[in-house]
């Protein structure tokens, strides 16, 4: 094919694909909108849009240079190639902020954002996708991860974990006679919408990270990669669903959605490895990880509203650990090599969003009033209610 024909036909999927990523961003506010009390929507809603603004705008800045050196290739348009990456940068944040919702203030989210975006999240790309700063000569990492079973989904987990802790549970959430209060979502429709969004999503997401579609091998990757991405979705959604019916005699459909996300996030990292069979079973230990990952955190009384900590970081682990299991060649990818990078990424993204969520929690506290909790978030941080109309149940 023609080089310059090849050129435009890369810079068109970068761009598609990208798109398709961007449809992740009201993915997100959806789904959480929905997951939340009517009080809280329009801060969720609020903090999404301030997430792709902000994340966005500081890896053009600073991120980009970070991770992957000077704007440059030469495969397809350097710019198509940085919109690609910008696209990925909100869902680390949107991982995290998801789990903090109805407590957490939007302006410390908003300067925790600007600290993912321009130095904690592009470190972690430079040691595994970009050019290796320290990687190969102090961590030297080998982890194989297409496009960010760890790099994206565990690094949001770990910075939720560090977040939950800091920040705390939502009141009334632990009764202080033990057990756990059920907060029912506000919009089942809206959690659906949400999470099908994300689900379409993800196919730029994987099929774009395979980088090129210009040739007959890389357009049957990318479809390679799409087709196992949507099959573990199926997977985890499926167990998920059998596991509640037999369970409960009941179908949870925030269960199941969930299931499904889980399964596309343990399938990230390596959708362009497998059979077309392997996802299948990476998808089901998926739903099962979220299933009993919500229960756990639950008894650690880290309070997550969304599921996040079940989806992404649990997800984001076996998903990265299960390259090295079922792809394993020996040379370039091996089990060590994936848990090595697990740790470090772990490790990294733990200690520096803690210290600095720390930080600004002492400068601006990231927690609202507890009268402010009560009211709602909606009143206090936006000013207007989502649902004004509404009598609010509590």
């Amino acid at each position: 094919m023609d080089s310059n024909i090849a050129y435009v036909i890369d810079t068109f999927f970068a761009l598609f694909a990208m798109t398709l990523i961007i449809f992740m961003v009201p993915g997100f506010a959806m789904l959480e909108a929905g997951l939340v009390r009517t009080k809280n929507v329009s801060a969720v809603l609020m903090v999404n849009t301030m997430i792709y603004a902000v994340a966005s705008l500081a890896f053009l800045l600073v991120g980009y240079s970070i991770a992957f050196g000077d704007f440059g290739s030469d495969s397809m348009s350097k710019w198509a190639a940085f919109l690609f990456q910008m696209a990925f940068v909100g869902k680390v944040i949107n991982i995290m902020s998801g789990g903090v919702s109805e407590r957490a203030k939007v302006l410390p989210l908003g300067i925790f954002t600007i600290v993912m975006g321009a130095l904690i999240y592009p470190t972690i790309v430079n040691w595994s996708w970009g050019s290796d700063m320290l990687a190969e000569t102090i961590f030297d990492l080998t982890m194989y991860d297409l496009a960010g079973s760890t790099v994206i989904h565990s690094t949001g987990g770990w910075a939720l974990l560090a977040a939950i802790i800091i920040i705390g549970a939502r009141r009334g959430r632990y009764p202080t006679e033990g057990g756990v209060r059920v907060i029912p979502a506000s919009n089942i429709p809206l959690v659906t919408l949400g999470a099908f969004l994300l689900w379409i999503g993800w196919f730029g997401f994987n099929g774009g990270s395979v980088g090129s579609i210009s040739s007959k091998e890389s357009a049957d990757a990318v479809a390679l990669t799409i087709m196992n991405t949507n099959t573990a979705g199926l997977a985890g959604a499926i167990l998920v669903g059998i596991y509640m019916y037999f369970r409960y005699k009941k179908l949870d459909i925030t269960m199941v959605l969930n299931g499904a996300l889980g399964g596309l996030v343990a399938i990230t990292a390596g959708p362009d490895l497998y059979d077309i069979y392997t996802p299948i079973l990476i998808g089901s230990v998926g739903g099962v990880l979220v299933i009993f990952g919500v229960s756990f955190f639950d008894k650690l009384k880290l309070d997550d509203p969304v599921g996040a900590l079940s989806v992404h970081l649990l997800n984001g682990i076996w998903g990265t650990l299960a390259v090295g299991i079922f792809a394993s060649n020996g040379d370039n990818i091996t089990l060590l090599g994936q848990v090595k990078g697990i740790v470090v990424v772990g490790v990294f993204a733990f200690v520096t969003s803690f210290v600095v969520l720390y930080i600004i929690n002492k400068l601006v506290p990231l927690r609202a009033e507890k009268d402010e909790e009560m009211q709602g978030l909606d009143v206090e941080e936006c000013g207007l209610e989502a649902y004004p109309e509404f009598k609010r149940a509590f």
